[in-house]
């Protein structure tokens, strides 16, 4: 089939998320498939990784977007139009006009667009089917912030944006060919707002083999892991401000060795201010390949609290051989089973006594994460990942 593909961010393996997950999709699609890719870019470094995805694509189209979202153009345009921040951020008229001109030019038989807010790219009369994956719902993890994060007296401001964000987010849903979401809770609130909807699950993946055997000196003394994590989402600030309040004080407690050892980009300033009372944290903010902060790592805790997120970060750290020790928001909607395949903790305090009895007990360690990386490879390796979009993709073309 002829593909279409639309992404807010150009995929690449640098770190976990989204863009590993595009990439690893393209890869895999490419060898049945003929994929034009257009992606947006915050500046002109992120174009390293098109000789990459070329090996893969037909085309590789980037626009530019403002590198942060607090532009006078973008304020103004959200203050006075009906569609939100995120839309207003990532949108490119540039990519309006390519996609016109692509779809007038070239015969697709389907479009694939990741993320709800690259739709507005497209133009509305289209007669191509097209699959929306959406790895996150959006305005849950922005409601979630406004209520947690931002002052009282600024929500309703807020709120607005929370609510048309809301608004926009159903709209495409709604005019999707086919919906899809990347878990079951994901499917499961979906099917709530949009109980008519028939909703596919596409669940994130790994490429089982290129974690597993991959080989690096573990380090030490013994590090607990929070990363690769690119911090300018929500959820990761977030979970590391609850990692360094409220956990790691206690493990440093009960551990006289152990490092908390925080990886990832974007890391803000006030986490470094938070961690110079701490003892024994450390930061990365550059590594050229994410299995070498898994290998070398004893540990990877995951306090995330907010809604949304791809755990793309929890699959690698099983797919490396990792223990993984996690609340229950950071392995939703995955199908893991708590102290076999991973430790999930109850409130601040378990998660910290959960990532003691593993420093302390090498053993259980040892087949957590022996445990961990079988589940991922019969679960959630790439190949079966594949499968799942061929067959959607058929579906809908018949």
């Amino acid at each position: 089939m002829k593909i279409l593909m639309l992404v807010p961010f150009l995929p690449n393996t640098s770190m976990s998320g989204g863009q590993t997950r595009w990439y690893n999709i393209i890869k895999g699609l490419s060898k049945e498939h003929e994929i034009t890719l257009f992606s947006l870019i915050k500046d002109e470094s992120e174009k390293q990784f098109i000789p990459e995805l070329k090996k893969y694509c037909k085309k590789v189209e980037v626009f530019r977007r403002p590198s942060s979202p607090w532009t006078i153009r973008n304020i103004i345009l959200t203050a006075f139009s009906w569609y939100p921040l995120l839309v207003i951020r990532n949108f490119s008229w540039a990519e309006r006009k390519a996609v016109a001109r692509e779809l007038a030019k070239n015969k697709y038989d389907l479009i694939h667009a990741e993320t709800f807010y690259v739709m507005p790219h497209v133009p509305r009369n289209i007669s191509v089917p097209w699959v929306l994956v959406e790895q996150t719902i959006e305005y849950m993890v922005y409601k979630h912030y406004v209520e947690h994060e931002v002052p009282w007296f600024l929500r309703p401001i807020y709120m607005l944006d929370v609510l048309k964000l809301r608004f926009w987010e159903l709209y495409y849903w709604r005019k999707a060919s086919r919906l899809v979401a990347v878990s079951e809770d994901d499917k499961m609130f979906m099917n709530k707002l949009l109980p008519e909807t028939n909703i596919d699950v596409i669940p994130n993946g790994v490429d089982s083999d290129h974690f597993a055997n991959h080989k690096v000196k573990r380090k030490s003394p013994e590090r607990i892991l929070y990363g690769a994590a690119n911090f300018n989402w929500l959820q990761n600030v977030e979970a590391v401000n609850i990692l360094l309040q409220n956990v790691w004080p206690v493990i440093v407690k009960k551990s006289t060795n152990a490092y908390l050892w925080i990886v990832g980009r974007n890391i803000p300033q006030s986490i470094y201010d938070q961690a110079k009372s701490l003892k024994r944290v450390e930061f990365t903010e550059s590594i050229s390949d994410v299995r070498d902060a898994l290998k070398a790592a004893s540990i990877m805790v995951v306090p995330v609290e907010g809604p949304g997120g791809t755990r793309l970060k929890v699959l690698e750290a099983m797919a490396s051989g990792l223990p993984v020790v996690s609340t229950q928001t950071g392995v939703a909607g995955l199908g893991i089973e708590d102290g076999k395949h991973v430790l999930v903790s109850k409130s601040h305090k378990d998660l910290a006594d959960k990532v003691v009895r593993l420093l302390t007990n090498p053993d259980q360690s040892r087949k957590l994460g022996i445990a961990g990386q079988e589940f991922v490879k019969k679960h959630f390796d790439w190949k079966i990942i594949i499968d799942i979009h061929d067959r959607i993709y058929n579906e809908l073309v018949k």
